[in-house]
């Protein structure tokens, strides 16, 4: 097979065409909004036994719920009350609570008619839809990991559908099927069902955008009930289906696929768009009379140097293991994940320039140990500095979402074309069980 970069350079670096695509292209961001919702929709707000209205005393009403130590602080019990029974016959008696009764000695019930949840950030989400607290607090990072597991399958999948059958019609397949799972997902009538959708969600999920992660809080900030917020991230998507007549097909695939009138059509439309006089034979001979493979995920591993790099492609549980975590920062919920995906900017930025001039294998691994150095220093910082924790905390996404970029580019490089999409999936499959484990 000839060598599709001498016999496109004609078209240059830049020119209508490209630009035209670029936008095009760049305007499916929304589609990263599914990605991290769950961190506004799965965020436990601040919450306490329901109390029945059994006619209780102010004081008693006031001292039912139990005083417990958090982090050296005393704080009430989120998770049980005194006796209600107990309570409600000291009630009647008249008996004051710490005067005439000592509350250690009293029983301990767990909260059985519910909770009450504050509505001071969260009108309601999944947390407060299913009681998703104290025994049942682990429903919460389950169902993130189905998202995960969900991006397992999707990565599996995908890369080796569109080596076979194009990257235009995976991408807008995907982004139908995302969208759908999404509006079913906010008809969601039980904790199984959300998981269930969101296993669709993360297999339909093909990228993460940075933009849309930016975005994200300032909607979630408006929209404060969860399968509202879930119906209008899921319609953006739906927006984007026209621009099916305008996105072209990977050029590079169909010569792999043997289509290379297609190819020739396409490139010759970008000269023209360009203004370039197109060469009569743009692609070889040999492009064109080539008997083409099909390739598979066993290919991959045929290779001893392209099996290692793909088994070692597993960085994302850093990444989302930060990016999850902005709802349990000290402070503005919607502020914090707006900073750490804002901490993502110039990560992107600088990442681009180096990766210009530097080995790839020494940046990776140089932000890797940043990443994750970084973070070992947050456990020997006070309680009372916020503030410093919150930056180490970010100073250690910069170095994840380096890594994260740089990985992405690397990996693409070393894979020929034909085996590129296939190797990035499993690549990404791989990242996938780390990210699993991150909730």
């Amino acid at each position: 097979m000839g060598d599709y970069d001498e016999d496109t350079a004609f078209l240059g670096q830049t020119g209508p065409f490209f630009w035209t695509t670029f936008f095009l292209n760049t305007v499916f961001v929304s589609t990263g909004f599914n990605g991290l919702y769950m961190v506004f929709i799965g965020a436990t707000p601040n919450h306490h036994c329901l109390i029945p209205d059994f006619n209780l005393t102010e004081e008693w009403t006031n001292a039912i719920i139990p005083f417990t130590l958090v982090n050296g602080e005393e704080v009430k019990s989120q998770c049980s009350r005194y006796s209600l029974d107990v309570v409600r016959n000291m009630s009647a008696e008249g008996l004051i609570p710490g005067r005439d009764v000592n509350l250690t000695d009293l029983a301990q019930e767990g909260c059985l008619d519910g909770w009450n949840y504050s509505k001071d950030i969260y009108q309601s989400n999944i947390v407060t839809e299913w009681d998703l607290v104290c025994d049942d607090q682990w429903k919460v990072p389950f169902a993130s990991s189905t998202l995960f597991v969900g991006y397992l399958f999707g990565s599996l999948i995908s890369g080796h559908v569109s080596d076979r059958f194009g990257r235009k019609k995976v991408v807008f397949i995907s982004l139908v099927a995302q969208s759908a799972a999404v509006m079913l997902q906010s008809f969601s009538h039980s904790w199984q069902m959300f998981c269930v959708m969101f296993l669709f969600v993360g297999a339909s999920q093909i990228s993460l955008y940075i933009s849309a992660y930016m975005t994200l809080p300032w909607i979630a900030y408006g929209i404060r009930e969860w399968r509202t917020l879930l119906a209008v991230l899921s319609s953006t998507a739906v927006v984007y289906i026209p621009l099916w007549w305008f996105i072209p097909e990977s050029p590079r695939w169909l010569i792999t696929q043997g289509r290379v009138e297609e190819a020739d059509s396409i490139v010759r439309e970008a000269a023209r768009k360009n203004k370039i006089e197109a060469p009569a034979v743009i692609f070889k001979e040999s492009e064109a009379s080539a008997q083409f493979q099909k390739y598979t995920m066993l290919d991959i591993l045929k290779s001893k140097k392209i099996r290692c790099i793909t088994l070692m492609m597993a960085i994302n549980i850093g990444y989302f293991g930060l990016s999850l975590n902005t709802s349990n920062l000290s402070g503005n919920p919607f502020m914090n994940c707006f900073l750490s995906a804002t901490t993502e900017v110039p990560a992107y930025v600088v990442s681009t320039v180096l990766l210009k001039k530097c080995p790839r294998r020494a940046l990776l691994s140089s932000f890797l140990v940043i990443g994750g150095g970084v973070l070992l220093l947050i456990q020997f910082i006070p309680e009372d500095l916020q503030y410093v924790a919150l930056a180490l905390e970010m100073t250690g996404k910069f170095g994840f979402t380096m890594a994260f970029s740089i990985v992405y580019i690397y990996t693409a490089e070393v894979y020929p074309t034909v085996l590129r999409n296939v190797g990035m999936g499993m690549c990404s499959s791989a990242a996938r069980i780390g990210s699993i484990t991150a909730p």
